[in-house]
């Protein structure tokens, strides 16, 4: 059995509602096990019988957003991550956790997308990165910390969320992400 996790991008956020009980029956109803919602963000753990691959990821993929999308009407995108993946991608975590401070990871469906994230970064002091803020690439992710408060207002943060990184990425605090270990 493969296990995942299902990072939604977008829900309960900006008029798209989805609620942890009916989003736990669409995973079921796709035919997936062990399926557990974490939080209101649009967190879904769940295992499959399907043999892990990159064609079996992107089926996955496919199918999980065709079914959010029919079933809660919005363009669903999400990202796709082994378990065991994330387990060493929360270990990896680069930044000494401190108060005052927000550790986040962005995900990508797309290396594109964080090779675009790296590039912008990549010049800390300059005006690509704000007081407090910092970001560094990691194995197919890309660490970011930022001071409390200010995550929607840094250099970065605007960077992201320009339209061409909606269907591409999504952010998870790293509390967050330890809750689906």
């Amino acid at each position: 059995m493969a296990k995942y996790a299902a990072l939604l991008r977008g829900v309960n956020v900006g008029g798209i509602t989805v609620k942890s009980a009916e989003l736990a029956e669409l995973f079921r109803s796709l035919g997936f096990d062990d399926v557990k919602t974490v939080l209101a963000s649009g967190n879904v753990l769940f295992s499959t019988s399907e043999p892990a691959s990159a064609a079996a990821h992107a089926h996955l993929k496919a199918t999980i957003e065709k079914g959010l999308g029919e079933r809660f009407g919005y363009d669903a995108w999400i990202v796709l991550v082994d378990h065991a993946e994330l387990a060493g991608i929360v270990d990896a975590y680069p930044f000494e956790e401190t108060d005052g401070v927000q550790p986040y990871v962005l995900f990508a469906s797309t290396p594109d997308a964080l090779d675009e994230i790296t590039e912008f970064s990549a010049g800390a002091g300059s005006a690509s990165t704000s007081a407090g803020e910092r970001g560094v690439p990691g194995d197919g992710v890309f660490y970011w910390e930022t001071p409390k408060g200010s995550s929607t207002e840094t250099a970065l943060a605007k960077f992201l969320a320009k339209p061409r990184f909606k269907a591409t990425i999504t952010t998870r605090n790293l509390r967050t992400l330890r809750k689906l270990l």
